[in-house]
Formats: C-alpha cells, structure tokens, sequence
C-alpha cells in the first residue's frame, strides 16, 4: 500500500481552489494512486447544511475536515482539501494531527477573485447583502511557510499542478 499524504489548498473564496483539486486528482489517478477531494462546500451542504460561518461554527467544520483527511491519509489515500480555512492556528492543529502533511497557499489578487466571483459572493459583499466574506471584508490569515504558492493569476493549472507534484516528490510522498 501506497503512502498516504494530505494537501490542504487553502485560499480565500475565487483564488481555484477546487479548479487545482480537480485537476490534481486526475493527475494522480492517472499516476496509479486512491485519491480522494475533501470539499469544505460539499462537506458542509452535505453534512451540516444549517451551520453557520461564526468563527467556532467554522473552526469545527474545519476540524470534521482535518479528522476526515487523518483518516484517509494514514489509509494509504491521498486526501485533497479544499477548503477556505482563513485561521493559522486550524490550518497548524491540521499540520500537528495529520502525519504527512503539504499545505499549499493558493493565492489570487482581489481583483482577480471579484472577476472571476464563481459563487457570486464578492458582488453579494460589494453590495452590501453579505458582511464578513473571507479575504474581502472577513478574516483570511495567509499562510506563513506553506510548503507550496501558487499564484492562480499568473499560473496555469498545469504548472500548478507540476509545482505541487515537485514538492510531494521532494518531501518523499510520492
């Protein structure tokens, strides 16, 4: 059995996230591995649709997420999240649970994720429906050493694709 490892994309709302998972995953299936996408959307419409995005409501979500990944991870899966998840200190009690670990800061300027705005969110928050968007008007902590940026306004999905997959190799996941 194969080596399981987490790579945790986090980013605010619009930076592709779930764009660089996608192609991620297909890339390493065709490589031969189980993987598996940790979506913090679908996990969260799936499982708790009703919960809120206070700071603890999303603390814990991120923790569900976190214990999901352990499991998978020492399972010999390679976990992908993708999940907003704005606080240093979540994203460092994901780092201390999870063995094999690869966070990966996935970054747009705000002007690129207004334009882009795939869930409609920035024009909610720029007309005042919404207060609080992660990375507009709410809290987003950028990574401080994530062992990968990719810059999504300046990168193509391959090349960040072919960034991450240099950086599993070179911390011997792959």
């Amino acid at each position: 059995m194969s080596k399981g490892f987490t790579i945790w994309l986090t980013g605010p709302s619009g930076v592709g996230k779930s764009t660089l998972a996608q192609v991620l995953k297909e890339k390493l299936l065709d490589m031969g591995y189980c993987v598996e996408i940790l979506d913090g959307d679908e996990i969260r419409n799936k499982l708790y649709p009703n919960l809120g995005f206070s700071k603890e409501a999303r603390e814990m979500h991120n923790r569900i997420v976190i214990h999901m990944a352990k499991l998978l991870s020492r399972n010999g899966v390679i976990a992908i999240v993708s999940l907003i998840s704005p606080y240093r200190k979540v994203r460092e009690y994901a780092r201390e649970e999870i063995e094999n670990f690869m966070e990966v800061y996935v970054y747009a300027p705000l002007e690129v994720r207004i334009k882009r705005d795939p869930k409609g969110l920035y024009k909610k928050a720029l007309n005042g429906e919404i207060k609080g968007l992660t990375g507009y008007d709410g809290v987003y902590e950028e990574p401080e050493n994530p062992e990968v940026r990719v810059d999504s306004s300046k990168m193509s999905v391959e090349e960040e694709v072919n960034l991450v997959l240099e950086t599993a190799k070179k911390l011997g996941y792959l």
